[in-house]
């Protein structure tokens, strides 16, 4: 019987992975919806809400590499069980905070534990289980990673419309207690020995400064203009800078606090690679649909939580059946067919109009998350499962960081795309408007037919009404093009899978961690 790097009750263990990591999962996509009511509790500036977001995105990124070697240092049981129990305090303090400052100060508190138990939660399934069940471990927290964004709108929806924003915290505490207990309870760690390295204390701060200074720029240079803004400018050479320099002195320093020499493995480096645009998809996809179904089609934040339950709801039934067949079929294919199934609901997100209907907003989600649970378990399969135990927790974090980037990356994208999408296709729908056009002097006729008897000045308000209608159009026509720029990007992420492989069957030893 093969040897596992964790022992302890299988299911007990997989239970508190994936409690937490879905708390954790959980906690990214439910804020969003509150940052309205957060900002009208504090009477924060509309520029600065943000900020509730962004902070928590800060320390996520800082933490995410960093997971394999704190999990060398202390270990799956004591470094998964402390992260939980900070992510529980952070939550807490998040629900008690009396102003947008002490709000965001706990945020970058509850980021510092989250980012570190999604990985972790991850490297512990595959520690536990045995390599020839890695398809289920990968399924198992698939299934906490994709319903963490399912439910995360439905559920903040709900609980500000019968509580507060303040309950969207203080609902962690109960279930990182429970995650808590079982984890400090379950996982045990016979064979693990402490890393006796030395800290690198310049590339820990030359990773904080890094990926501090690139989130923030990700974050909140839409918001600036980018470029034109002296801070982004200077935050953005700084990033630069402190991870070039970051990259050189880990490949060259005797103890590196992230093992980069994970990325000569092709196959690695390929998963990566798609897995970062996955990361770019799902969440830039998500923030331009979220965005649609409120600007165009003016859906609440419930209605459009409930949008995507209807839609995404096939993942957690299928995704367990594509863990079960994952080693029996080539993950190569099952990807690709993932990518392409995907790269057909990006289309259908192209067609798009003001006059779309439940249906037509529902099929795409529908069909993309189909095409994610094909992906998302082979992928971390390819990923992790060849890697040498030693190496799977480092693995895992920059596994974890590259879709987290991708995200970011995809999101400031699209929302800077959006804007000057929308100001393009303005500007040429209202050079075909004219009133010496026969046709726009029979559209304003007709509207001062139908409501001109409503206003006083007949003919302003038929020129207001029009001008709304090619806002309208043009915002539509910005959201259909930002949708095709995602479209071609993912489906030129099929070439990776050629440089992927298929993982030896059988196995790589498991037990040779530390």
């Amino acid at each position: 019987m093969e040897q596992t790097l964790i022992r302890g009750p299988k299911l007990g263990i997989t239970i508190a992975a994936m409690a937490a990591a879905l708390m954790a999962i959980l906690d990214i996509s439910i804020v969003n919806v509150a940052l309205t009511d957060i900002r009208a509790s504090f009477g924060t500036p509309l520029d600065q809400i943000a900020w509730v977001s962004t902070g928590y995105m800060m320390a996520n990124v800082v933490i995410i590499p960093l997971t394999g070697w704190l999990q060398r240092r202390f270990g799956y049981k004591k470094y998964f069980t402390f992260s939980i129990v900070l992510f529980i305090i952070a939550s807490a303090l998040c629900g008690a905070a009396w102003n947008l400052p002490s709000l965001v100060a706990f945020r970058v508190l509850q980021g510092m534990g989250g980012g570190a138990i999604i990985p972790t939660a991850q490297s512990i399934l595959f520690a536990r289980y045995p390599q020839k069940e890695h398809g289920m471990a990968g399924a198992l927290f698939g299934l906490g990673a994709v319903t963490g964004p399912l439910l995360g709108p439905t559920i903040g929806g709900y609980l500000i419309d019968v509580a507060s924003w303040h309950w969207i915290f203080l609902i962690n505490v109960p279930i990182g207690i429970f995650a808590a207990f079982m984890a400090y309870k379950y996982i045990d760690e016979p064979d693990f020995v402490a890393s006796t390295a030395p800290v690198d204390r310049y590339g820990l701060l030359l990773l904080a400064v890094g990926m501090g200074s690139l989130q923030y720029v990700l974050e909140e240079g839409s918001r600036d203009d980018w470029f034109s803004s002296n801070l982004i400018l200077g935050l953005s050479m700084l990033a630069i800078f402190a991870l070039v320099v970051f990259v050189v002195h880990q490949l060259e320093t005797d103890h590196p606090i992230v093992d980069l020499s994970i990325f000569k493995d092709t196959a690695y480096t390929a998963a990566t690679g798609i897995n970062f645009l996955v990361g770019m998809t799902l969440f830039g996809a998500a923030f331009l649909f979220s965005l649609y179904c409120g600007a165009v089609m003016h859906y609440k934040a419930l209605d459009i939580g409930i949008l995507f339950l209807k839609g995404c709801w096939i993942q957690v039934l299928i995704m367990p059946f594509i863990g079960k067949f994952a080693g029996r079929v080539d993950g190569r294919y099952m990807i690709a067919f993932g990518m392409t199934v995907l790269t057909g609901s990006l289309y259908m997100h192209t067609q798009f109009s003001a006059q779309s209907d439940m249906a037509a907003l529902t099929l795409p989600l529908f069909v993309r998350s189909v095409g994610l649970a094909f992906i998302f378990v082979p992928l971390s399969i390819l990923a992790l499962s060849s890697l040498p135990a030693k190496q799977r927790g480092n693995g895992a974090g920059l596994f974890n960081l590259t879709r987290e980037l991708g995200g970011s990356i995809g999101t400031a994208w699209m929302s800077s795309l959006l804007n000057k999408g929308q100001v393009r296709a303005h500007s040429y729908y209202a050079e075909h408007v004219s009133v010496f056009s026969p046709a726009t002097t029979e559209r304003i006729a007709n509207i001062k037919s139908s409501n001109g008897w409503r206003f006083t000045d007949p003919d302003q308000a038929a020129m207001s009404i029009l001008n709304n209608t090619i806002n309208q159009q043009a915002l539509v026509k910005a959201f259909n093009n930002c949708f095709w720029y995602v479209t071609i990007v993912f489906g030129f992420g099929l070439i990776f899978i050629f440089f992927l492989k298929k993982p030896d069957k059988t196995g790589v030893p498991v037990h040779d961690a530390h």
